[in-house]
Formats: C-alpha cells, structure tokens, sequence
C-alpha cells in the first residue's frame, strides 16, 4: 500500500504557533500519525534569514524521509513546493512557465515497496481570490500548463497534489465561516502592509473587489444567523469552478470525491473548515489502485488547526497487481537530459 498525504503546512511552517517559534514539532506528530509514504507540501518555503533552518528539513530529518525541494531561480522564497518520501527517488524536475505558472511543478519519480514506478506532481494554484472571476482565468491557464507537463507521463501511473485553491463543480462555500474566520485573523493578528501576513489573509485579499465597499457592513453580519445563510447561499453562486472541471475532463480521478461523493471534506481554513480547495487527483492508470482518501483531522493528539491553516489530504493505493514496464525516461540521466532541452 502507498499512503501519499497533500499537506500545505502555511508559509513552510515558519509562521509561529503560540509559544513556539515555528510549527515543526505539531506538523511532525500530525504527518508521523497517518504514515505517509509521500507527502506533497505546496508552501514548503525556505526560511527569510539563510543561516535559518528550513522547517521542510527538519521535518524530512524527524520523520526519516527524503525532501525534494521544488526550488528554481526565477522564483522566490514566496514560490515554492517541496515533497517529502520514504519511497527510492529515481529522479526529480522542477517545471517552471513564467508568465503562466505562478509557482514552479514539482515533479518526483519514485519506486515504489512492489518494485513499480510511481510520478508525483505538487502544485500550488494562485489564489488571489479578491479578483474574483479573473483569478479563476488564471488557475484555468496554470490548470491548462500543468496538464501539458503531466503529458509526459500518459500511459504511467501518476498522480497530481496540491492546494488548488478552487472549488469543484457542485461543492458547497461555506463563506460564512470563511468572513468569521479571516474577521477573527484581523482581531488576533497584527495588520501589515501587504495582502497577506506571514500566510494569514486580510478580509480585503479574500473579498472580491466590488465588494470591499460592504467590509464594514459584513463584520456586523457576521454576528447575525439569517444573513450568514443569504451570505453562504449568494458566494455558492457567485464563485467559478471550472479549474478543477479541466482535470476531471482530462481523465483524472478527484479521490477524495470519488469515495466521498456525499461528505463536505472540507479543508480551509482548518480552524473553521469553509471549503475543499485541496485536492488528491489520480491519473487513469492509478485510479483502479485506489482504496481510501480522507481528510486528516487530528493525530498523535494533535488538531488539524494546531498545525496549520489546512487540513491534509491523505489516499492510499493498492500495489500493482502486475509489473508495470519500466518507461524511457525513468533514470536520472534520462531526466537531466529532459531538463536541459
């Protein structure tokens, strides 16, 4: 059994939790509780100062896994993803499409326990939800880059990860929980100049811009039980899905809603869990293997929102019932060459 675990562990766990000056030891007692063989992180930054230690290595050091790190000139601290494994590494590559790709594709080859080749992909889709539609256009754009890479691998098995950001056609916005959560982050956290602090997002990142006029009017709806179901009721119309309708076409597998069709499977914020935005999605080839997806509440008596601002996704995958055929490109040279073209 392959047990692979989509976790966006916020700013790559350099934002504080209280009383401590990271989050290594909560996310390496909540990842060490399911076992996972792969985990995917799409905020696996580095540290601001570089005499710091990246919290991404010491959860690979903790854990006795390998980290691969998605890291690439033309992107900085902001833009990376990371993957930790326990599995043999066969060869790894960065894809990078600026102008299109807000954050490099992470790419890792691995052999899994019954011998067969396994190709993951980490994503992190842009968020920029206060633009609204137009932000939709973009993660369309990256979703459209991401299955143009993913071409390589037709006919193997592989699977893609990550925090999408997007909805899936038909899934419920619990908004409401959304606004009392980011209003709680304005109460609690320091206000900086940016959209963002240290991860955590302003009410005016998350509100679309023809809306920041009500900002005012909305944290004193917040309070009323009648407006937050017309709130929840009007963002599940307002907001565009069609990210996720792309790969769905595409032939791959959304796990957690093939097992799940009727659980909300909610993932962000895991403190007051609001939507599904974070995503396990198997290719053709590995989609018969499926067993089981879930979403990872708590572990080693540590809670979700303890660890980070997302819940992990958690799939494990049956061994191949047959020795797949080993393909061209799966040696490290044949990857460095790729790499150079």
């Amino acid at each position: 059994m392959t047990r692979v675990l989509s976790y966006n562990i916020l700013a790559g766990g350099m934002t504080p939790c209280p009383g401590e000056d990271r989050r290594t030891e909560p996310l390496a007692r909540l990842i060490s509780a399911v076992q996972p063989d792969i985990v995917g992180l799409p905020e696996g930054l580095n540290p601001r100062r570089e005499t710091e230690k990246a919290v991404v290595e010491e959860l690979a050091e903790r854990l006795e896994m390998t980290l691969i790190r998605g890291d690439h000139p033309t992107a900085g601290d902001e833009f990376q993803v990371a993957c930790l494994t326990r599995l043999p590494v066969l060869a790894s590559r960065v894809h990078v499409r600026p102008g299109v790709l807000t954050r490099p594709v992470l790419e890792v080859h691995v052999r899994e326990e019954d011998g067969n080749e396994l190709t993951v992909f980490v994503a992190h889709l842009i968020a920029s939800f206060h633009k609204g539609r137009a932000a939709e256009h973009l993660r369309q754009r990256e979703v459209e880059a991401i299955l143009a890479i993913m071409a390589a691998a037709h006919g193997q098995p592989h699977l893609l990860m990550g925090d999408f950001n997007a909805l899936a056609p038909g899934e419920a916005l619990r908004a409401s929980a959304l606004l009392r959560y980011v209003l709680y982050l304005d109460q609690t956290l320091p206000s900086g100049e940016g959209h963002e602090r240290d991860g955590h997002p302003h009410l005016a990142y998350v509100l679309p811009d023809r809306l920041r006029p009500l900002q005012p009017l909305l944290a004193h709806l917040s309070r009323n039980r009648p407006a937050l179901w017309f709130i929840d009721a009007l963002a599940g119309l307002y907001v565009p899905r069609k990210s996720i309708s792309l790969l769905r076409r595409a032939g791959y597998l959304d796990c957690f809603r093939h097992l799940h069709p009727h659980e909300p499977g909610f993932t962000c914020p895991a403190l007051m869990p609001a939507g599904r935005i974070d995503f396990i999605f198997a290719s053709p080839e590995l989609a018969p293997r499926l067993r089981a997806c879930q979403v990872v509440q708590e572990g080693n008596g540590i809670k979700g929102s303890q660890a980070s601002d997302h819940l992990p996704v958690l799939a494990e995958f049956a061994p191949c019932p047959t020795p797949a055929p080993t393909r061209e490109a799966s040696t490290p040279q044949a990857f460095a060459a790729l790499s150079s073209l």
